[in-house]
Parts: C-alpha cells; structure tokens; sequence
C-alpha cells in the first residue's frame, strides 16, 4: 500500500506528463494545420507557377510549317481553367466534411487521419508529378488535397477539450491557422521564382507524411478526446504509461456520449429544459440536433456570409480592374494587398475564442449549467461576427477605391471570427459525440448554397454589364438576417433565467 503523500506525488509527475503530452499535441496541431491542412486557399499563387510550366497549353490551335510552330491562332483562357479547377476544390473542402465528419465520429480519429494522409500525399504526388502534358491531373489532385487537408483540420480540433477553460479559444486557433496556411503556396511561388521546381518541393511535402503517421500514433488518440477529460486522462504510445493507456482511452471513449450528454443540458429538445429528465438528455440523438432551430438558424448565420465571402474573391479581380479603370499596376498593388491579409487568419482568429471563453473560471449562475453559460458567452461572438460580415459588405458595395483596404481587413477578420465561430458553437452547442457529423452536415448544406454565387456571377456579367452594385447591396441585406442566430439564443437564454429564477424562488410566483 502507498501513502497518500507517495500517491499524491505520483499523480504530480504523471500530471506534469500529461501537460507536457497536451502541449506538444497542440502545437504539432498547429503547425499541421497552418502548413498543410489550408493550403488550398493559397492556389492563386500556384496558379502563377503553373501557367509558367505551360499548364494546359496543349489546348492552344497552332499553325505549324513543316513540323515547326508559326502562329498559335486560339489559346483558351488558361487562367480561367485553372480558377474552375480551384472553385470545384473549395467546393469539395466544404461538401466532403459530411462523410469526413461521419466517419470521424463513427471510426475514431486513428483511422481518419489514416485515410487524410492517404489522400493528401496522393494528391501531392499527382501535382509533383504532373507535368504540361499532364495538366489533366490537377483536377483529382488538388480536390485530394482539399479532402486530405478538411480530414486533418477536423480530427485536430478535439485537441481543444485537452485545454477546457480554453477550448473555444483552441478551436479558433485551428480554424485561423486552417485560413492562413494559404501562405504555403505563396512560399512555393517565391521559390519557384528563385530557382527551386515545384516537383521538389511537392516531393518534400509528401515526405512530410512521415510526420503526420508518427504524430498519429504518438500524439493523437485512437478514438476521440473525451469532453469533459477524465482526470489524468493519457492517449498515444509515449503519453504517461504506454500499457494502460490504451485501456485508459478506450474507457473515456466509449463513455464520452453517455458522460457528455448527461451533464450538459439539452437547449434545444425542450423550451423547459431545467425540468427535463435526466434520461430524456441522454437520449439526444443526431436527428433531434440536425431538426433543432438551434442548427437551421447556425446554417442560416453560416450560409448567408460565406455566400458573401466566396463572392466579394470570385469578383474581386475584374471590381478591382473597374475601380482603376484596367490599370495593371494598381490592380497588382491591391491584388498583393489582398494576398497579405490573408496571412493574418491565425492572428484574427484566437480573439474570437477569447469572447466565447470569457466566462471560463468564473463562478456560474445559481442552477446554469455549462452549456447554458456557454450559450450565453456565444451571443456576443455570434452577434459581432454578423456586424463585422455587414460592415465588411458596406465597404465592398462602395465604388471607392481606397476604401478597399479597409474591406480587406474587414474581410480577413469576418473569415476568422465566421469559420473559428462556427466549429466552436458546435462544439459547445450539441453534444460531442454527434460533432464530426453536425459540423459535416452544416458545412456540406452551406456549400450547395455556395453555388448561388453562380448566378450572381451570370447576373453581373449579363444584365448588370459588369457592375457588381446591385448584388451587393442585396447581399449586404441577406447577411442581416444571420442576426437572427444571436437573438435566438439571446431569447433562449433570458427563458432558461427566468426558468431558473422560478424554480429557485418558487415561493416569489
């Protein structure tokens, strides 16, 4: 028998240990989503490599005398093939995290991450690969990519209930350093500039993979990170005693749906959820949070300005073209501009999580519960995210050239606070063991809506003969009504208040 003094310092240094596991955990998460999870988001700047290595120019008619090219007498829109090619992947990060997310929540975060790396690096290969004869390649290869790199995004997330009091803050962290790693393909584009191959870099990133497989097996958990974390709580190979971890792990998750959904509260199956049964909570199931109004107003707030957002970029050259009347110059100055904000998502995003983790260490109201002091730290995060989307669609309607540096801020700081903000409401709002599914769904019904953009490109480009006004104005007024998500919950919250207030004093009444 131990003394509880040798206990006591037992649990100290496996303590110690775990905190040090948690760590590193989180800052290779980190960096596995700042330098390769996002790097979609930078294809412009590949775009620029990919036209110099004479990408598609075999789709170019020439006229050629005695086996020698003369003339080239039609050369398709090389830059257009390629901006569809890099449309469709954007589409596919956001539709493919519905199966993404089923397959976490159902196979565990082992076996996830084995099929991202899988598909990342074969995309990688593809581009490393490929070569002008070969352009047809990028189509499965970048989508790859974006699949491999959504796969990698959603299984680090969880490493935010490693760090409770601030997991919200966590969670944005991810998504903000997700949105800035399109600095890798700016990285690959002044490489290529000064010497280096895209095929060798490509080839090292795919080396890369390496890490990622060893990070699974010693960093990550076999199945899912439990919330709330059990006490000395181990996963991996090396965190704390490598023989009971697996057992360890195995117990926290196998009970993370049952412990989860016991203690927090259901917001959204009763209007009197202070007087709901125990039993009833812990029969949440996926159909009742996707049937919630909690989630249809989410995917309105969601859908509404990432429809903004994807339109403000896919319009962006040919505004800037018209604001400076085709000068090249100004239009690249503005153009650069643009591509350095967008760097500055992992800056952005942490100050969202701050908001939605404000209330964490703090005593709770008489009776609330964690998710409902969660809600309530919510609003305001939901609340300012619209106003900055709304402000930020103001800027862009306005045909004033020097205005758009402050639009592109506005734009930077609405993508990081909108896309940390979403994972971490759904993390907070329903219960952990329907996450992966819930945050794949609402992702996969906010890409179809995506595909209004569409139109509207028609709709400028035709009748409008090329002047974007219009549309976003009537933009501006459709991202108005995403302030109908953070009223909701306003409301809702002030009616489990009162409800608490009556239960405590049922004398007062």
């Amino acid at each position: 028998m131990q003394s509880a003094g040798e206990q006591s310092r037992m649990l100290g240094r496996e303590g110690g240990g775990m905190s040090v596991c948690y760590w590193l955990t989180l800052v290779t998460g980190l960096v596995e989503c700042l330098c390769f999870a996002g790097v979609l988001f930078g294809w412009a700047s590949l775009v620029f490599v990919l036209k110099s290595d004479g990408y598609f120019r075999y789709l170019c008619v020439n006229k050629t005398v005695n086996g020698t090219i003369t003339e080239v007498l039609q050369t398709p829109n090389i830059g257009v093939i390629l901006l569809k090619i890099g449309q469709f992947a954007s589409f596919m990060i956001n539709f493919s995290t519905l199966p993404n997310g089923f397959l976490f929540d159902h196979c565990g975060t082992r076996v996830t991450r084995f099929l991202g790396i899988s598909i990342y690096t074969t995309g990688t290969l593809l581009i490393a690969f490929s070569n002008a004869a070969l352009s047809v390649l990028l189509y499965p290869a970048l989508s790859f990519i974006a699949v491999g790199g959504a796969l990698f995004l959603v299984t680090n997330m969880q490493v935010g209930n490693l760090f409770g009091a601030h997991r919200s803050t966590i969670i944005t962290l991810y998504n903000g350093a997700f949105d800035s790693s399109s600095a890798v393909f700016l990285v690959v584009k002044l490489l290529y500039q000064d010497g280096v191959s895209l095929r060798a870099f490509l080839i090292f990133l795919s080396s890369c993979s390496v890490v990622h497989l060893i990070r699974t097996f010693l960093l990550m958990p076999r199945s899912h990170i439990p919330y709330p974390l059990p006490e000395n709580y181990s996963y991996g190979l090396k965190c704390g005693n490598a023989r009971k971890s697996r057992s360890q792990e195995n117990a926290a998750g196998s009970n993370n749906i049952q412990t989860s959904q016991i203690t927090n509260t259901t917001p959204f199956h009763t209007e009197n959820s202070s007087q709901a049964p125990k039993t009833e909570t812990a029969e949440r199931s996926f159909k009742s949070c996707i049937l919630s109004w909690f989630f249809f107003l989410h995917l309105l707030w969601l859908s509404v300005m990432q429809l903004r957002h994807y339109l403000f970029i896919g319009i962006l050259n040919p505004m800037l073209s018209r604001l400076t009347a085709g000068d090249p110059g100004l239009v690249s100055t503005y153009t650069n501009a643009f591509a350095i904000t967008q760097l500055c998502g992992i800056l952005c995003a942490p100050w969202n999580g701050l908001i939605l983790d404000r209330h964490k260490g703090k005593p709770r109201e008489a009776g609330q519960s964690e998710t409902e002091a969660d809600l309530k730290a919510a609003v305001l995060s939901l609340f300012v995210t619209v106003l900055q989307c709304v402000l930020f669609s103001l800027c862009a309607a306005i045909p004033l050239l020097p205005l758009q540096y402050l639009t592109f801020i506005l734009q930077v700081l609405n993508r990081s606070f909108l896309f940390g903000g979403n994972a971490a409401f759904i993390s907070m709002a329903f219960p952990p063991a329907h996450f992966g599914k819930l945050y794949g769904t609402v992702m996969a019904l906010s890409a179809v809506v995506i595909l209004l953009q569409y139109p509207c490109f028609a709709l400028i480009n035709g009748p409008l003969g090329g002047n974007p006004f219009a549309v976003n104005v009537a933009l501006t007024i459709l991202s108005c009504l995403a302030f109908i998500h953070p009223v909701f919950i306003y409301l809702h919250c002030r009616r489990q208040a009162a409800e608490r207030t009556k239960t405590n004093n049922p004398t007062s009444s």
